[in-house]
């Protein structure tokens, strides 16, 4: 039981690695339609790259939607409406014409003696009027029929019987009106007659034939269900295409009804489980290869639980963001953000690896996506361009600009990709550019995605760096004016070990910031530390050496204390804790053993609590900070005093085992040596002695 709970604590890191890739690979495979695969891709315009393909079994030839649309349309075109006539209309208005006839004729001729024989003369002209308009029937219009031919045929419905007419066999009100008008103007009526037979008469029309809503759905329903999904069959045995033959619209639409018909089959009769496991495999490479990838490149990524978090989940994300589009409306599939993993992973570590990470995940979203290879190649090309545009990040409105090259770069690829295919510009969808626009501007979103990994991971990003290292923040200012000497030499310091970063490789941004808070401790007590001193008064002259050595190693823990107090993130605070490791104050502890010859000093009182540099950053820092403040000590710096300076201080460091736990090579150090020399002898404009020529 002992024995298992010692390998289990050895083990520990590692067991918690395979477990965050094993859980990684399960949900990742979770997403995964269980569905069998088409084993042949296939484009428009290209040749045919395997051998004959032979039909394993009958198949109806799909229609395209185009093909549907346009069937569709012919039908609407053709389709000879039902309207229906409604008689009650006629007693109904008949009797509304009476009425107001014998109103009218009250209120204009009540006081004159008109006899009874002239009223009934033009009552009688008016019913003549009506019913000869309403036998012909008032025909009601509109939407596409508003202004149909005569012409156009319709079908009226009488009961279950329809007959056929055309439009011109009916009035419209308007014509119904000019009718009217027509025969009271042939009638010999006297002007104040005609004008009340006038109103009675238009008062009285209205419609009396009606499109018929529940026919005509049910009839247009009925001819729109009869159009044929498919075109043609093809028997079992029968070549589809042969190899090398050119993929033609046609070929192209049999091979696409082809696939739908062998994923449908497969999809019916195939175990799950088998492709389940198949989907398992090939997700579990693709992890390992990346593991593999960090475990040999990036030890520091693979050792670390929070940064290989933050790449997987990224992954996930964006696989499971993926495969809800293609589930719910494979239509916004280039809507998608995929670029957003790059940026993500370029944000908080290097280039190469945001690319790496980036082409792991288009190649398992490959696997949910129609036409894999154009989806991967575009998304591939996009991700480099992404990564580029904010490879020197060092401004937020880096990102519109890379927003701007990520469209252009999708618009460019798809429209070549389509015309490799086709030959032809009108085979591009433009709806497709919309969703390149939206996508591009969607990549914006990995601005507060960031934001959150960073909160919870811990991690640095370059956009929390700039916003530190902006020497206008409140601590940095407030450095500045309480010790100006110490703010000096934390940027010579920045500048020394931003300069060797550069060359050996590593986070130039994240040990600028740091070494412009290293010594934030040194705040508290300024004029005990020699940069802030201007004046010949040293208040260390009225210390004992343990107590001025106190207070120099306590500015470590001072630091540390102040950085939490403003919540600078822990990243910064181990270059704090670190710069210094477990070195000795070499003065004080000298000038103590100088002094008490005869007694044996404890040199932990004159020792840094540390801990040591652990990573490539914090050595360089720490040895950046140790040469720039001795170089401030030289009376007269030269090439060999600069070159025996570097030397001695960095060699000491080595000696005492400061950089055993930083992943940093002799080879590493030596060109911090070189680096540091040059950059001294230009501070202090010092010539370099070239050799003599004879």
């Amino acid at each position: 039981m002992i024995k298992i709970y010692h390998w289990l604590q050895e083990n520990f890191g590692n067991i918690i690695r395979i477990l965050i890739f094993t859980i990684s690979i399960i949900l990742i495979v979770i997403l995964f339609p269980r569905q069998s695969g088409f084993f042949w891709e296939f484009s428009q315009a290209r040749p045919w790259m395997y051998d004959d393909l032979i039909a394993p079994f009958n198949f109806a030839i799909q229609k395209t939607p185009a093909e549907l649309e346009r069937e569709r349309e012919e039908i609407l075109k053709e389709y000879t409406p039902f309207f229906r006539e409604e008689p009650a209309i006629y007693d109904q208005q008949f009797q509304l014409m009476n009425t107001r006839f014998e109103l009218l004729w009250s209120e204009n001729f009540a006081e004159m003696s008109i006899p009874d024989r002239i009223k009934d003369y033009h009552k009688n002209i008016a019913i003549n009027i009506f019913d000869s308009i309403y036998q012909t029937g008032i025909i009601f219009l509109e939407g596409e029929l508003t202004d149909a031919p005569a012409e156009t045929n319709i079908l009226i419905l009488d009961g279950a019987v329809a007959r056929s007419r055309q439009v011109g066999d009916f009035f419209t009100v308007r014509e119904a009106f000019q009718f009217a008008n027509k025969i009271l103007e042939k009638e010999n009526i006297e002007p104040r007659y005609r004008s009340l037979l006038r109103n009675v008469i238009e008062n009285s029309i209205t419609h009396t034939v009606f499109w018929d809503e529940e026919t005509n759905n049910k009839a247009i329903s009925s001819a729109l269900e009869r159009i044929s999904p498919t075109r043609g069959m093809v028997q079992q045995g029968e070549k589809i295409i042969s190899k090398g033959e050119l993929i033609t619209a046609e070929n192209f639409k049999i091979l696409e009804s082809f696939r739908a018909e062998y994923i449908r089959q497969l999809g019916s009769t195939s175990a799950n489980y088998l492709v389940f496991w198949g989907q398992f495999l090939l997700v579990s490479i693709s992890i390992v290869v990346l593991s593999l990838f960090l475990w040999v490149f990036r030890k520091d990524v693979f050792f670390n639980t929070r940064k290989l978090i933050v790449i997987l989940l990224s992954i996930f994300l964006m696989i499971f963001l993926t495969s809800q589009v293609v589930k719910y409306n494979i239509n916004l599939l280039y809507l998608i953000p995929v670029c957003i993993v790059p940026i993500i992973i370029r944000s908080f570590f290097d280039n190469r690896l945001a690319l790496y990470v980036h082409i792991t995940s288009i190649i398992l979203i490959g696997f949910l996506v129609p036409k894999s290879f154009e989806f991967v190649f575009l998304q591939f090309i996009a991700g480099i361009i992404a990564i580029l545009s904010i490879a020197g990040l060092r401004r937020r409105s880096q990102l519109f600009t890379t927003v701007s090259f990520i469209f252009i770069t999708y618009a460019a690829v798809f429209t070549g990709l389509t015309l490799a295919q086709t030959g032809t510009f009108s085979e591009i969808e433009p709806l497709n550019y919309v969703y390149f626009a939206g996508s591009a501007l969607l990549t914006l979103f990995s601005y507060p995605l960031i934001y959150i990994f960073e909160r919870t991971s811990g991690l640095p990003t370059d956009f929390s760096l700039l916003e530190l290292s902006d020497t206008n923040s409140p601590l940095l200012r407030q450095l500045n004016i309480s010790a100006p000497g110490t703010f000096q030499h934390s940027l010579q310091v920045a500048n020394l070990s931003e300069e060797a970063i550069n060359i050996i490789g590593g986070n130039s941004l994240l040990v600028r910031t740091g070494a412009l808070y290293h010594d934030i401790g040194k705040m508290e007590q300024p004029q005990y530390f020699i940069e802030n001193q201007n004046s010949e008064i040293n208040p260390h002259d009225e210390l004992s050496y343990t107590e001025s050595a106190e207070i120099i190693i306590g500015h470590v823990i001072k630091g540390i204390e102040k950085a939490r107090k403003h919540n600078l993130p822990e990243y910064i605070i181990d270059f704090i804790r670190t710069h210094h490791g477990t070195t000795t104050t070499r003065y004080f502890y000298a000038m103590e053993q100088k002094k008490n010859p005869d007694i044996e000093i404890d040199k932990k009182l004159f020792t840094y609590k540390g801990p040591i540099p652990f990573s490539k950053e914090t050595a360089v820092l720490m040895m950046a900070d140790s040469v720039e403040a001795a170089s401030r000590s030289m009376k007269k710096p030269n090439e060999e005093s600069i070159d025996k300076l570097v030397e001695n201080i960095i060699n000491t460091q080595i000696e005492e085992r400061q950089f055993d736990n930083a992943n940093i090579t002799f080879k590493d150090i030596n060109i911090i040596k070189r680096v540091f020399k040059d950059r001294l002898m230009r501070i202090f404009h010092v010539r370099i002695a070239y050799p003599v020529s004879n």
